[in-house]
């Protein structure tokens, strides 16, 4: 099931950055020097699992897999009521079930996580959830 996650999500991606290069072209000559995903640290993305689908599908689109950078985007957290910011390195109380609830479904954080400052669960998460792409950055060929 992880697997066919890590897997849909490169296509995605894959199919993304190919309508973008689509759209921006229009008579021109391009190729897709560059692109930078966003990893949010919640979503903990194999990030093997996910090159190993770039790789298998790369032979139907227009770049490689040279041109796919990864960066992770850590969480970010913002408390509603005493407006303390964290992240989740600060919450070290947390069990690895826990923090794969969270990966499953990044919503369940309120409840395993509570403002290191005041105790509450009414927080807000300001970064670091899903996938998401920084930039693509084109060329003229």
């Amino acid at each position: 099931m992880l697997i066919m996650h890590e897997w849909a999500l490169a296509e995605a991606v894959l199919e993304s950055v190919k309508r973008h290069l689509n759209e921006q072209e229009q008579g021109k000559s391009l190729q897709v020097k560059s692109v930078n995903l966003l990893f949010g640290e919640l979503q903990e993305i194999d990030e093997e699992i996910f090159r190993s689908g770039l790789n298998t599908m790369l032979a139907d689109y227009p770049f490689n897999e040279d041109v796919i950078h990864i960066e992770t985007d850590p969480a970010l957290f913002g408390c509603n009521v005493c407006k303390r910011e964290w992240t989740l390195k600060d919450q070290e109380d947390l069990s690895e079930d826990e923090r794969e609830a969270i990966h499953f479904l990044p919503e369940a954080a309120h409840v395993f996580i509570r403002c290191p400052g005041c105790g509450s669960p009414d927080f807000r998460v300001i970064k670091g959830r899903g996938v998401s792409i920084g930039s693509i950055i084109l060329e003229e060929v």
